[in-house]
């Protein structure tokens, strides 16, 4: 069903924002650190109205769900949450939210580590910027989408995420210092173009052990009298630690480094030797990767005309991202999933897309 079948009216607004894939820079932002994200294909488009009956109505089209609140609501549980929690940061901000009827559709896979929720959140913002002609800009989109996620949706992210998704695009590598918000586009590595295979093994960020994870790179920083662990550049500084912090620490401090090197225009074969070498940080010191996880990566790794592979997003399940040379990604892509689900998973492509390259 469309807008006018649910609500009875034609929208009067739409906008959309993509999802992103994280090519290096792994639980960083969160950590004041340098991310490496790029938009993906994929993204999640918002109709939106006014409401007449003085109710908030909210319809998701993936989820065939339809969930109505009043100004006097608690937030809402599902996707509902998101969109009430963008709400509730525009009015903070302060601006007047009449009551609206809000239509979502998303090509953005949901449990797959690509931003699903911050596609949702900038689309959301987008549309009630166009639709109520707020002055916000892009980079205080993200910061909006952000705290809608942090006080609304129960997630402690960093920027990342919402940061991609609003000024991001598919044909560069955005980089992007989360502290300072200084950023840079950048061209991909030389010869190349990704591939991104979904594990099969759906994750939610709020119920697994991210916001663990925050809290003790947030100790650790404690423990070494910093700011952030961003402020440590030298991994040996952090040996004193008591573990598991050394280890969060460890990581957070290495991959930092790579993503430093990374952009200093590295070669394609380069830089996916620090893709592969941030998989197994991520999955050693950090602990957030799976055995399908660790599979498929593998997989990609051995395979002639991969760079380099790696998990992407917060881990716990979701996709993984490989750097493929040029003009391969969608043979290499088909050849890993049919090996992957050979093997007793239930992967599926997710990048290359039909009509998309770089």
């Amino acid at each position: 069903m469309d807008f006018q079948q649910i609500f009875g009216q034609l929208p009067q607004n739409q906008a959309s924002a993509p999802g992103r894939v994280n090519l290096l820079g792994e639980h960083t932002d969160y950590n004041d650190g340098f991310v490496l994200p790029t938009a993906i294909p994929q993204s999640t488009t918002v109709q939106v109205g006014f409401s007449t009956d003085g109710q908030h109505h909210f319809y998701s089209e993936d989820l065939d769900e339809k969930v109505s609140i009043s100004e006097n609501n608690n937030t809402p549980s599902g996707f509902a949450s998101y969109i009430f929690g963008c709400i509730e940061v525009l009015k903070s901000a302060p601006n007047t939210i009449p009551p609206l009827n809000l239509y979502v559709k998303s090509s953005v896979p949901m449990g797959s580590g690509l931003s699903s929720s911050a596609a949702l959140e900038v689309a959301i913002l987008r549309a009630l910027r166009q639709l109520l002609n707020l002055p916000v800009n892009d980079v205080e989109i993200a910061q909006l989408a952000q705290q809608a996620e942090i006080h609304y949706a129960g997630v402690q992210c960093g920027i990342m995420d919402q940061m991609a998704s609003s000024l991001a695009d598919t044909e560069h590598i955005l980089f992007l210092d989360t502290r300072t918000l200084e950023r840079r586009v950048l061209p991909f590595p030389n010869k190349a173009e990704i591939v991104v295979i979904d594990s099969g093994v759906p994750r939610t960020l709020a119920g697994s052990g991210y916001n663990q994870r925050r809290a003790e790179c947030e100790e650790a920083a404690r423990l070494l009298n910093v700011k952030a662990l961003r402020d440590i550049t030298d991994a040996d500084a952090v040996q004193e630690l008591p573990e598991p912090l050394r280890h969060r620490a460890r990581h957070v401090v290495t991959e930092n480094n790579r993503v430093l090197e990374a952009v200093q225009e590295v070669s394609s074969s380069r830089f996916g030797e620090l893709m592969n070498a941030s998989h197994a940080s991520l999955r050693d010191d950090y602990e957030v990767s799976v055995p399908a996880l660790d599979t498929l990566v593998a997989m990609l790794q051995k395979t002639p005309g991969v760079f380099g592979a790696r998990l992407t997003g917060a881990g716990f399940g979701g996709a993984c991202v490989a750097l493929v040379a040029a003009g391969e990604g969608k043979a290499i892509a088909t050849n890993i999933l049919e090996q992957y689900n050979q093997a007793g998973y239930s992967g599926r492509i997710l990048v290359p897309i039909t009509n998309f390259g770089f």
